[in-house]
């Protein structure tokens, strides 16, 4: 059998080979789920016969990227690939959501041909776009695919997703939504009525509504989708929940969500089953396939967090002992020096360029740079799949956004092991007149559960500028928080700075700023800057006080330079911009307890209720977490 080019007509014997491979894929996910007793059938049957399509004609012979946005067709995704040969079929059948098998309930970059992992709904179509970005960046002609559900399109960033790829003229995305009209628990018309073909038209997307179980129809719109030159292109293929299984059918013919998450019993299941079942004719033809496959993908190939990246990560930028500037300013100047070092270094900002400071690379190397709009979801999975495109993405916005919007995203970035460099700004009371709605306090504490990415707090911008060229040059996904406003470089005892062109950052690594005996200040971001106030304060009026400051720059990761300290005062007083409940205090309080350690006396400055406007160091007077405060506190545990 011959493989047709995009644009010719298929003949019956290619149809005819199309219909025994779906019908063999059909018999697979019956024979997944009868063994799991759970998964999603429904929908796995109604979009197998684009996938069928897809694969046999197209990305068999290319290797060209798909996305499967609705990862619960995770048995219409396995199924597939084994009928490609990519995968085992007789592991995909017996270990389907079961312990120890990388066959998961949603689709996951553990098995070969998955290139992301997803769930959550709405999060795959912006990798998808990601994609072909990336491709359209390299220069690159291949075309990119994505498959999501019809309902959706219900979720606010797959609207994010559409204007995103209206704007950088994604032509080489096809996207193909399976219009079964049945979601979850009831009909797309009872849950929340869509007009699919207007949602992707008001942004500009070249649209084709097509029969999702013809063959030929599916072909032909394909070859249309090839031939758009100016836009990202969506089918809307009409299906039928459960089609293919009789007693399924006749329930997503009339509408009903019995099949859509529900397995069948395994008398069902037989039934099905012997329906489905190959005549020698088709096990024949079934047995050919392995001549059509062109393209394998490679195996999956994780990598793991902190290894070293092969980038040029430049010279370091020395600010002097006399200035005061801010960690954001910092952080934009190392960026774009890392981005005219190394083309794949880009910045991605949700129209804050200028407040997060990507805006230099947005105005000298603009091919380096993408703006998403007030879009963080779809901006924060753009850079996962990037990263998976051979970029190093740096994504920025408040830190308040980064981490309560898109914190989905990053988890499902988490989840696929991506590289992406998260930088926010405008963190903690730093942020000021803002007010509470802006003033993240809780961010660092949104990434404390994800076990792939790094959070990190720069005490100044001599360490920002170390710590942005260290995440680009390690792989991995980071967080990194500062403030907004500016303050003084942290200087030694001698007024050099402490972090100096010859210090070299790790991650979890912490620096005493001050030696002391009698108590360990444990600080981070701004709030050394305020210890240092206080122990000058302290000092001056009574020289005969000896309290270490130490900077901490993880509270995911303490080294033992901190441990020791605290050994060696026996009192510990913390201090954060951050809220009391779930930041460095509480953090570190549990590796002492971990580590066996038990201090005599632990305090801690840090923000313990919401806050008004005013300029950052009223607010830090307000909410006593200023350098007097400190001082009182040092006094306080000393005293004792």
């Amino acid at each position: 059998m011959n493989i047709p080019k995009i644009g010719e007509q298929l003949q019956p014997q290619q149809i005819e080979f199309l219909d025994v491979v779906a019908k063999s894929c059909r018999s697979t996910i019956i024979s997944m789920l009868k063994q799991s007793q759970s998964g999603h059938p429904g929908g796995s049957l109604s979009c197998i016969d684009y996938l069928t399509l897809l694969y046999s004609f197209i990305i068999s012979q290319t290797g060209e990227e798909i996305v499967v946005s609705n990862g619960h067709i995770s048995p219409a995704v396995y199924s597939i690939l084994a009928e490609m040969g990519y995968i085992p079929k007789d592991d995909v059948i017996n270990t389907f959501r079961q312990v120890g098998s990388i066959y998961e309930g949603h689709v996951t970059r553990h098995v070969d041909g998955v290139h992301y992992g997803t769930g959550p709904l709405g999060i795959g179509v912006s990798v998808a776009a990601s994609f072909a970005l990336a491709e359209k960046s390299k220069g690159g002609d291949k075309k990119v695919y994505a498959l999501m559900g019809d309902g959706e399109a219900q979720e606010g960033q797959v609207y994010e997703m559409t204007h995103f790829a209206n704007k950088y003229k994604l032509n080489n995305l096809i996207l193909f939504v399976d219009y079964n009209e049945v979601q979850l628990t009831a009909s797309l018309e009872e849950i929340m009525p869509l007009d699919l073909p207007a949602i992707f038209k008001s942004a500009h997307w070249h649209v084709i509504e097509v029969d999702g179980h013809d063959f030929a129809a599916m072909w032909n719109a394909l070859a249309e989708a090839h031939g758009v030159k100016d836009k990202p292109v969506v089918l809307i293929g009409k299906t039928v929940m459960g089609k293919g299984v009789d007693f399924m059918e006749k329930e997503g013919e009339d509408l009903k969500a019995t099949w859509h998450g529900n397995a069948p019993s395994p008398e069902m299941a037989d039934k099905a089953l012997a329906e489905l079942e190959l005549s020698p004719t088709e096990m024949e033809t079934l047995a050919h396939i392995q001549e059509v496959v062109k393209w394998k993908p490679p195996h999956s190939d994780i990598k793991e967090d902190l290894i070293p990246v092969e980038i040029n990560a430049g010279e370091p930028i020395l600010y002097s002992a006399d200035e005061v500037t801010d960690c954001r300013s910092a952080y934009g100047k190392a960026l774009l020096d890392l981005a005219k070092n190394n083309k794949n270094v880009v910045a991605l900002a949700a129209d804050l360029s200028e407040s997060v400071k990507t805006a230099g690379v947005e105005k000298e190397l603009p091919a380096q740079h993408f703006e998403t709009g007030i879009a963080e979801q779809n901006m924060v999975s753009i850079s996962g799949g990037l990263s998976l495109s051979g970029f190093i993405p740096f994504c920025s916005t408040f830190g308040a956004f980064m981490t309560s919007r898109a914190k989905d995203q990053a988890r499902v970035n988490d989840i696929n092991r991506t590289n992406v460099k998260m930088v926010a700004t405008h963190c903690g009371l730093s942020v000021g007149e803002d007010g509470p709605t802006h003033q993240a306090i809780d961010d660092m504490s949104s990434f404390l559960g994800m076990f792939h990415t790094m959070v990190i707090e720069p005490a100044d911008p001599n360490q920002t500028d170390r710590i942005i060229r260290y995440i680009a040059s390690h792989w991995g996904n980071f967080y990194v928080r500062m403030g907004r406003h500016k303050f003084p470089t942290i200087t030694k005892e001698d007024g050099t700075p402490f972090y100096g062109t010859d210090y070299v950052y790790e991650y979890g690594k912490s620096d005493t700023i001050r030696e002391g005996s009698d108590l360990t200040i444990a600080a981070s971001g701004a709030m050394i800057t305020e210890a240092l106030k206080a122990w000058s304060e302290l000092k001056a009026s009574n020289p005969d006080l000896s309290i270490e400051i130490v900077a901490v720059s993880s509270i995911k990761k303490f080294d033992n330079n901190l441990l020791e300290s605290i050994k060696k005062t026996g009192k510990v007083l913390t201090c954060e911009d951050h809220n009391n409940i779930a930041g460095l205090s509480s953090q570190l309080a549990k590796e002492l307890l971990k580590e066996g350690i038990q201090p005599e006396a632990y305090e801690n400055i840090a923000v313990k209720e919401y806050q008004l406007s005013g300029k950052a160091l009223e607010l830090y007077e307000h909410a006593g977490i200023s350098s007097n405060a400190i001082k009182e506190t040092c006094l306080k545990i000393l005293q004792k």
